[in-house]
């Protein structure tokens, strides 16, 4: 069976891939011309651990809350992670949103599966028409389940009604896509969407 005939789908994640979502847009305007106090704020207190706790479901006033109480002086700046989270995002970025489309056109079903809190991505999901070209988007803090656990890319695929070797799966980070691997998807780490089209021409699904 050829590549082309072989897969059905296309799973990507959002964040990274085809969204900018970075809090360091937000933060560079709470510390500016200060580079090393902001790295050191979202290290050691708005950290990408505590923002993990929200992507697996923990809700943001709960975990505003507990962090504020641990961190008073910082409060204000702990507050605007989720007062001012439009802030963090990006640019869409257009050449992935090409190979979405091209995809679609050869009759692939496009899925989403990201790491991502359930109360910020219903905003986002109203600002990024782009979103609308998924035909499902299975986000972690509704599964209760994050990236790279197995059992996430695994209730991803029966939700999405694809078998593990009927479907790729696009993420930046190198851990999720080996967790993806690990479950028989075929697994493509992004860094850019020109490398993401010779990658994907080189499986012959464009």
């Amino acid at each position: 069976m050829s590549p082309a005939l072989r897969f059905v789908g296309a799973i990507f994640d959002l964040g990274g891939v085809l969204i900018d979502w970075d809090p360091r847009h937000l933060y560079r305007k709470l510390f500016p011309g200060d580079e090393a106090s902001m790295e050191r704020f979202l290290a050691e207190t708005a950290s990408p651990a505590w923002n993990r706790q929200m992507d697996s479901g923990r809700s943001f006033q709960d975990a505003l809350d507990e962090l504020k109480a641990q961190h008073p002086d910082q409060a204000d700046l702990i507050q605007a992670y989720r007062d001012r989270w439009l802030e963090m995002l990006g640019d869409v970025d257009a050449g992935t949103t090409q190979i979405l489309r091209e995809l679609r056109q050869r009759g692939l079903r496009l899925f989403a599966l990201s790491n991502w809190s359930a109360e910020t991505f219903a905003i986002a999901h109203g600002l990024v028409p782009e979103l609308g070209l998924f035909d499902d988007i299975l986000i972690s803090g509704h599964a209760r389940r994050l990236k790279p656990d197995p059992e996430l890319f695994e209730m991803a695929c029966r939700r999405f009604g694809v078998a593990p070797g009927q479907a790729f799966f696009v993420d930046d980070i190198l851990a999720n896509v080996e967790g993806a691997r690990a479950i028989g998807l075929v697994a493509i780490q992004f860094t850019d969407s020109d490398s993401l089209r010779h990658e994907l021409e080189r499986l012959g699904v464009l």
